[in-house]
């Protein structure tokens, strides 16, 4: 998501110790617990039987698709944990497979996210299909790209997880399912065909059975749907656009909290509780990642840091299929002059919710991956 999309879109909603050797905000040391190995080639990643995955999108850059160690180690030392999960951009239009992230990443002992967006430049949202519409995928007019960009993965040969085409279910995106329904009126209860959802699933299908001939084995897709629809009709549910379990490893979906002063302040459950209820009625095993999760600073409306602890709790308490959560820290200028401020240290009291919660070791640090069988 860019800075102007996330005004766009929550403009409608109601609703670090380093790596080991310190100890205070929860790290084991290195003499307590051997510092995890960068993940082998050919190695799959595991589910955790016990806890959850932490790990957070930290201010990439407008494209967010420009990481640096600097900056992750920065995150890192101030909430006191490494990141077991990196998550950054991939966007069709620059006609690259991100070699360089994924592995700066790896070799900093954390799974690369990577929300790949079949979006052209100038990337501007509300604005329809572009280049890289439905259509014109499933016509074949991308296969080169597709192609160049699952060799990359392949010759990566380490775990990545990939959101393709997140927050279908919006009304944002280029690829939104409400783009292709021209002719369908507000309200009705379903459009003429072919839907939106329809080509969605198609071309989803489409580019996951072409990245897989290709021989990128390793990625594991992540269904990854805004957990609330606009517009909120039951043709744009988010089982409307679900693949199927052939084509999706994880349930995934963005929980995010006020970002802007003009709308009601909301608690946690409100964001998470109903989301992943739906969620998980689309399979019945398959694990659930808040592939983006965050609030705004709002002094007048709403306490931040109790909405950073609510998150904790009910991520360990109340989500059984949970198994990997991603902060967005981030903070970016509105049109009218104001800031909608993610960031983790947006006011002392955030910074502290978020150091003593992510501290408990339930919120894993590390990933657990095993080699292949020679």
């Amino acid at each position: 998501m860019t800075r102007l999309l996330k005004t766009i879109r929550h403009a409608c909603l109601l609703g670090l110790c380093l790596l080991a050797g310190l100890t205070a905000c929860g790290e084991p040391t290195a003499g307590k617990r051997p510092i995890p190995a960068e993940a082998a080639r050919g190695a799959r990643l595991e589910l955790p039987s016990r806890g959850i995955y932490t790990g957070a999108y930290i201010e990439f850059g407008d494209k967010e698709d420009h990481v640096t160690l600097e900056g992750i180690d920065q995150f890192e030392t101030m909430v006191g944990k490494h990141q077991a999960i990196i998550a950054s951009a991939s966007f069709w239009g620059e006609k690259s497979f991100p070699a360089r992230n994924v592995a700066l990443i790896t070799r900093h002992k954390a799974l690369p996210l990577i929300f790949w967006s079949p979006w052209t430049s100038p990337y501007m949202e509300e604005r329809g299909p572009d280049e890289a519409r439905l259509e014109n995928i499933l016509d074949g007019r991308w296969d080169d790209y597709i192609d160049m960009w699952a060799d990359g993965a392949k010759a990566f040969d380490r775990p990545l997880l990939v959101s393709w085409g997140l927050e279908m279910n919006g009304n944002w995106f280029p690829w939104s399912g409400c783009f292709y329904n021209a002719k369908v009126q507000p309200g009705d209860p379903q459009p003429p065909e072919p839907t939106g959802p329809e080509l969605y699933k198609r071309a989803y299908r489409y580019v996951v059975d072409r990245v897989r001939a290709r021989g990128a084995r390793q990625i594991q897709w992540v269904f990854h749907a805004n957990n609330y629809s606009f517009p909120n009709d039951p043709w744009n549910q988010m089982n409307q656009y679900y693949p199927g379990p052939d084509y999706v490893d994880w349930l995934g979906f963005s929980a995010y909290g006020k970002l802007f002063g003009a709308n009601p302040w909301t608690r946690f459950a409100q964001v998470m509780d109903e989301p992943y209820r739906r969620l998980c009625l689309l399979d019945p095993a398959k694990p659930v990642i808040v592939a983006e999760w965050g609030v705004g600073e709002f002094p007048n409306s709403g306490n931040k840091a109790e909405f950073i602890r609510d998150a904790f709790k009910g991520f360990k308490t109340n989500y059984p299929r949970l198994k990997a959560v991603v902060f967005w820290h981030e903070r970016w200028a509105n049109p009218d002059e104001t800031y909608s401020n993610l960031r983790v240290n947006s006011s002392p009291e955030a910074l502290t919710a978020y150091q003593e919660s992510v501290a408990d070791p339930y919120f894993l640090s590390y990933l657990q991956t095993v080699a292949p069988h020679p």
